[in-house]
């Protein structure tokens, strides 16, 4: 049997680390999920450097979430578990997912309960849906939770699809400025400055500078493509490392206009998280660890780990949260409302339908913005060589024509 090494963190937060013996990577991770370790990293003794597998065990979230919502449907139409899996895995498209249900299912037969069995396949199901589906199973609510789960999965794809359409036009746009201005530089303005040097015409100072970057781009594009794969590389690693992470977060959460848009974001986000899992039974503890661990922001999961040991040691939930600076006054308010009623659960939910408004109705205001914006900065950007590459062909013509007269 193989040896792993793994690191993670306990119940408590603190960073553990050591080595077990496993069949495969999957069973590791749900015996440490049942010690109450989340780990963050599991590998095979003597093979800690072999190449990743991208990609591998990836199911796109839109499938889970058709996925769970048939799967609701089937446990509350009084199915068994056993028939709902293997209608289920026999409909997938994705060979993946397929394979896993089956896995699923081959381990529920074994006699495994339905969330240990979907904790071998960390890649498809995650903590939140593992814990909740527990919690289902536990209190002999399994529809009621599936149904939980499909609508959380359902929310989480509208958001992620109003995050990629708030960042796909500008980035488009922006794409196509450099790649024209970039063919102009190369190709364009070098015709341009052959033929001035022909007719030995004085430059005027806006084509100058076109044609000086013109060289500069001919001489050095690599090092221009190297700089700016140099750049995204280095933010990849700088956020490998906590600190970096950290850092790089709330340099995102404070940037004009989009941190607004990243707070709102992230707050939605966990609203939603953290509020299904309490309705869903999960205790609140365990509750803050994992929509931490889902937050996808490193300023937002210590603000929530620190409301968690402040839960620990005695506090309400809202004094760390207030601490941080990063949630806004309304959702701390709500917050600690929800909490002195007992009403926790209901509020988290209140609080994530407005701000899943915010996010629809802040990306819209962005688009409107930034669409003038980024046109005129096209314009200006390619009307601006081009005008400069004409502005001595104009003196010339203009010279010629005061000479005839």
């Amino acid at each position: 049997m193989p040896i792993f090494t793994y690191s993670g963190t306990n119940a408590a937060g603190e960073k553990v680390q050591g080595e077990r013996a496993a069949s495969n990577k999957q069973v590791l991770k749900a015996t440490l999920t049942r010690e109450r370790i989340t780990a963050t990293a599991i590998k095979e003794k003597g093979k800690e450097f072999a190449m990743p597998t991208f990609g591998s065990g990836r199911v796109p979230t839109k499938d889970i979430a058709i996925f769970f919502r048939q799967f609701s449907v089937m446990i509350d139409a009084g199915l068994p578990l056993v028939q709902c899996l293997e209608i289920l895995g026999g409909n997938q498209e994705h060979p993946g997912f397929q394979k896993t249900l089956n896995g699923v299912r081959q381990s529920v037969e074994g006699g495994s309960t339905l969330a240990n069995a979907m904790r071998l396949y960390p890649k498809v199901f995650d903590d939140l849906t593992t814990n909740m589906i527990d919690a289902g199973e536990a209190g002999g609510i399994l529809d009621t939770i599936l149904q939980r789960i499909s609508t959380y999965v359902e929310k989480n794809v509208k958001l992620k699809s109003a995050i990629k359409s708030a960042l796909i036009y500008p980035v488009s746009v922006v794409s196509i400025a450099v790649l024209v201005v970039g063919v102009l530089l190369k190709f364009v303005v070098p015709i341009f400055a052959n033929m001035f040097v022909g007719l030995g015409v004085a430059l005027p100072m806006p084509t100058q500078i076109v044609i000086n970057l013109s060289n500069f781009v001919g001489r050095f594009w690599w090092v221009m493509i190297g700089g700016v794969v140099a750049f995204f590389v280095g933010i990849g690693q700088i956020r490998k490392n906590p600190k970096g992470k950290f850092m790089v977060d709330k340099v995102m959460l404070n940037l004009p206009v989009f941190g607004m848009l990243l707070r709102k974001i992230a707050v939605a986000r966990f609203t939603r998280t953290l509020g299904t899992l309490i309705t869903s039974g999960v205790p609140i503890l365990e509750g803050l660890s994992i929509t931490a661990r889902t937050a996808g922001n490193a300023v937002i999961e210590q603000a929530l780990m620190k409301a968690r040991k402040g839960i620990e040691e005695g506090r309400t939930i809202v004094d760390p949260l207030k601490e941080s600076g990063v949630f806004p006054n309304m959702v701390t308010q709500m917050i600690g409302v929800g909490e002195a009623t007992g009403a926790m659960d209901a509020m988290l939910s209140k609080i994530a339908d407005f701000y899943e408004d915010e996010v629809d109705e802040a990306t819209k205001n962005m688009l409107t913005l930034m669409e003038p914006l980024l046109i005129g900065f096209l314009g200006v950007a390619v009307g601006g060589i081009v005008i400069s590459l004409y502005m001595p062909l104009f003196s010339m013509i203009s010279k010629l024509s005061g000479g005839g007269g």
